[in-house]
């Protein structure tokens, strides 16, 4: 059965109240079985208009399933992006509320600072270079809405790919001066090393990775706009946190960036 513009509308209140209200739901793809990656991308884009309506504004995007281990797991070939928001940008000084969240995971990534409009269905990860301003050490915040974690790319697709906050760090470095693939992190929880990783974990090379995202979002007529911010993919596994925890993700050349839970 074809997903109606009403049942668009349906599945964006059901999850942006699950949001707002932190709480679990079950997949939306138990009650809608036909929900295409392309409905859900419709879906997604309708769930941050309505944040937009509610008086967020979008600053960029971030990248999910960059990893092909992640991808061969899920039974997938390829990347899913979701909009990043201004309430989703976290202060490092400032504790992150746990009430606010419901199971949060903590993941490093690399962040894009994007210094010209870049659009297209063609686009190298050579473009992306050009177009990048600064890259910085960032941690992202995923918070599924689904029970126990459980969806299908589609529902974590329309769920904005499970966005929920992220953090940058202070060091901001020009891109050319890195090497990008070979950039290495530590992530530890609490002075406890909990995984590592280095940049190639990211589809090969965190440029090609949002090069990835920009020629999906040509497909649909969108793009990067200067001054977006682009959190370019997990470099290792996500790691839970819980009240009391620190978590840090220590760069090589980008420094480290940290966040504290309350």
């Amino acid at each position: 059965m074809e997903i109606t513009r009403e049942m668009e509308q349906e599945i964006v209140t059901y999850l942006y109240d699950a949001e707002k209200e932190c709480r679990e739901v079950i997949k939306v793809t138990d009650q809608y079985p036909d929900l295409t990656i392309e409905k859900a991308y419709d879906v997604q884009k309708q769930l941050l208009q309505r944040k937009i309506q509610a008086g967020t504004r979008s600053i960029g995007y971030k990248l999910g399933l960059t990893s092909k281990a992640k991808q061969e797991m899920m039974g997938v070939y390829e990347a899913i992006y979701g909009e990043l928001t201004s309430d989703m940008l976290a202060l490092e000084w400032e504790s992150i509320d746990f009430k606010q969240l419901i199971h949060p995971k903590a993941e490093p990534e690399i962040a894009f600072f994007i210094g010209e409009d870049l659009q297209g269905t063609n686009i190298t990860g050579e473009d992306v270079l050009r177009a990048t301003q600064y890259v910085a050490a960032a941690i992202e915040v995923i918070d599924s809405r689904y029970l126990d974690f459980k969806f299908t790319l589609a529902d974590v697709v329309a769920d904005n790919c499970s966005s929920a906050k992220f953090i940058i760090g202070s060091k901001m470095v020009p891109v050319r001066e890195l090497n990008l693939p070979e950039i290495g992190v530590v992530l530890s929880k609490n002075n406890q090393v909990m995984a590592t990783g280095a940049g190639a974990a990211v589809l090969g090379d965190p440029a090609v990775s949002v090069a990835w995202a920009v020629n999906k979002l040509g497909e649909r007529g969108l793009g990067l706009r200067k001054g977006d911010i682009v959190l370019s993919g997990a470099i290792t596994e996500a790691i839970a946190f819980q009240p009391g925890d620190t978590i840090q993700a220590q760069f090589a050349h980008l420094g480290s960036v940290s966040l504290s839970c309350v």
